[in-house]
Order: structure tokens, then C-alpha cells, then sequence
């Protein structure tokens, strides 16, 4: 039988997880934030800049290009890594590639992504082929005006908060077993923190897409009345 020493060959939780393939990263944890942290903010200040073009002949608020913003953040972090999760996970533990090093940097916040466990491949696969793409085609949609714009945005939005509250719940119910639990950074940083942007945002959005489509319908129904009143 394998001593405890042996057997443990990787930094995750359970301590006791089988992972028999995992291969400990060549780079350190900063240089894996700083590529995610400056490509996203790279990406914020370019959307930034172009959505501070006129639309219809009017400027867009402040408000609503931060919205931008995060589509187009969330549609690298879906499309790109998400999406490389859901393409390679049962390799990521022992593969050296950048991102899957980033996958296995992200594990010990929640070892789940390390065994390939369901929920999560489910989760991430239906995220970044849907919502990836989805993120993007809401940027375009409001640079060009479409009508249905705020359509876009309340579905994707649902479908963030959706599949957020499901990533929680499940891990609760689990106990939290899957992180070092209190750990600053493992588990309030990567675990919490970096979720919560998805339940938070998308709820807000979700409040302004139903705000909007509102006040739309509220128009069209006023028109109609108008419209009804002048034939009869």
C-alpha cells in the first residue's frame, strides 16, 4: 500500500482526490493573473473605446458601455477559456499548455475542474459554445442598433446567473469539499469572488433588460390603443 506522502501528488481538495496523471505547473500563480487581469483589461479599454462611438446618431451612456464591457470580457473568458476546459479537460491535469495550466491554477479554488467531474463539463460546454459567442453578438447588436438587443441580453444574462447559482449550490451541497475552505485566495478569491461577478452583474443586467423590454412593450401597447381608437 502507497504511503499518504505517496499518494498525495497534487495540491488540491480533497486531500485524498486521485489524480494519478496531474503534473504541478511550471508557472507561478502571478504570472498566470497577470495574463488573465491584463487581457481582460486590455479587452475593457478597447470595448471602452469603441463603444464610445455614436449609435443612431446619439452617444452611448456610461452606464451602458460598462455593460458592453463585460460581454466582451465574458466573451474571451467563455469563448477562449471556458472553452478551452470544455474542449481538453480530461488532459488539463497533465498537460503543460498555458491554459490548461491556468485550469489547474484555478483547481485549487475548486478541484472539480481536475477530475472532469460532469456538472462542471456540462456547465462550461454549454457556456462557452452558447453564452461565448452569444457575449459578442450582444456587443455587435448595441454598436449597430438592432432591436433586438436587450432580448440578447436578457437571455444571456439568465443563463449566467442560471448556471452561477447552479456552480454554488451544487458545491454546497457537497460541503465544500472541493477547496481549501477560508483559504483568502483559493477559496473567498478564486471560488467566491471570481463566481460571484456572475451572479451579481447578470442580475443588474437582467433588472435592465426587464426595464427596457418594458418600456418598449408599454409604447407599443400605448400606439396600439391610439391606433384601435382612431378606426372606431
Amino acid at each position: 500500500m502507497l504511503k499518504e506522502a505517496d499518494a498525495i501528488n497534487h495540491p488540491y481538495w480533497p486531500r485524498n482526490l486521485s489524480i494519478p496523471n496531474y503534473v504541478a505547473n511550471d508557472r507561478s500563480m502571478s504570472e498566470i493573473l497577470i495574463f488573465l487581469f491584463s487581457v481582460s483589461g486590455l479587452l475593457l479599454v478597447a470595448t471602452w473605446s469603441l463603444t464610445g462611438c455614436k449609435v443612431s446618431g446619439s452617444r452611448l451612456s456610461g452606464g451602458r458601455r460598462l455593460a458592453l464591457c463585460w460581454f466582451a470580457v465574458c466573451g474571451f473568458i467563455h469563448g477562449v477559456i471556458e472553452g478551452w476546459f470544455s474542449l481538453y479537460y480530461t488532459i488539463i491535469p497533465e498537460d503543460q499548455s498555458f491554459l490548461s495550466q491556468l485550469w489547474k491554477e484555478y483547481c485549487k479554488g475548486d478541484s472539480r475542474y481536475a477530475i472532469g467531474d460532469n456538472f462542471t463539463v456540462s456547465m462550461e460546454t454549454i457556456t462557452a459554445c452558447l453564452w461565448g459567442p452569444f457575449s459578442i453578438w450582444i456587443v455587435i447588436a448595441f454598436l449597430y442598433n438592432r432591436p433586438y438587443r436587450f432580448v440578447l441580453q436578457l437571455i444571456v444574462s439568465l443563463g449566467q446567473l442560471y448556471g452561477a447559482v447552479l456552480y454554488f449550490f451544487t458545491e454546497h451541497r457537497d460541503g465544500y469539499i472541493h477547496s481549501e475552505y477560508g483559504h483568502p485566495i483559493y477559496f473567498w478569491f478564486y471560488f467566491v469572488f471570481m463566481n460571484a461577478l456572475w451572479v451579481v452583474i447578470p442580475f443588474i443586467l437582467i433588472l435592465d433588460s426587464w426595464s427596457q423590454l418594458s418600456t418598449s412593450q408599454s409604447m407599443f401597447d400605448k400606439a396600439a390603443r391610439k391606433e384601435k381608437s382612431k378606426r372606431s
